[in-house]
C-alpha cells in the first residue's frame, strides 16, 4: 500500500469501522426482533439446522394446527374453483365466436352512428 493510499484511508477509518459495527448491530437487532415476533405469534423456534427448540404439544397448539389445516383445505378448494372459472373465461375469450361477436357489436355501433348522423344532417 502506498503512502498516498494510506493517507487517504486513515482519516476515514473511524467512519468505516463505525459503519461496519452499525451494520452488524442492525443485523443482530433484526434477528432479535424476528425471534420476538415468532414467540409472540406462537411460531415454533428453530435452531441453526432447523431443529425445533421449543416444541409445543399442548392442546391449544394442536387445535390451532387443526383449524389451520381445515382453512388451508378450504382455500385450496376455492383456488381450484377459481382456476376452473379462469380456464372457462380464457376458453371463451380465445374462442373464435367471441371475436365474431365483437365484430358484430362494432358493426352495430357503426350502424347506430350512421343513423344518428343522418338524423342530425
Amino acid at each position: 500500500m502506498s503512502v498516498d493510499a494510506a493517507a487517504t484511508i486513515v482519516p476515514h477509518l473511524p467512519w468505516i469501522i463505525a459503519g461496519g459495527l452499525a451494520i452488524g448491530a442492525a443485523g443482530v437487532a433484526g434477528w432479535i426482533h424476528t425471534t420476538r415476533l415468532k414467540i409472540r405469534h406462537g411460531y415454533p423456534l428453530e435452531g441453526m439446522w432447523g431443529q425445533s427448540l421449543k416444541p409445543s404439544n399442548d392442546g391449544e397448539a394442536r387445535q390451532r394446527v387443526t383449524l389451520l389445516t381445515q382453512e388451508n383445505a378450504e382455500l385450496r378448494a376455492e383456488l381450484a374453483s377459481v382456476k376452473d372459472r379462469m380456464a372457462n373465461v380464457e376458453r371463451i375469450v380465445t374462442d373464435s365466436g367471441y371475436g365474431l361477436g365483437s365484430e358484430i357489436d362494432k358493426l352495430r355501433d357503426r350502424q347506430l352512428e350512421n343513423l344518428s348522423d343522418k338524423g342530425n344532417a
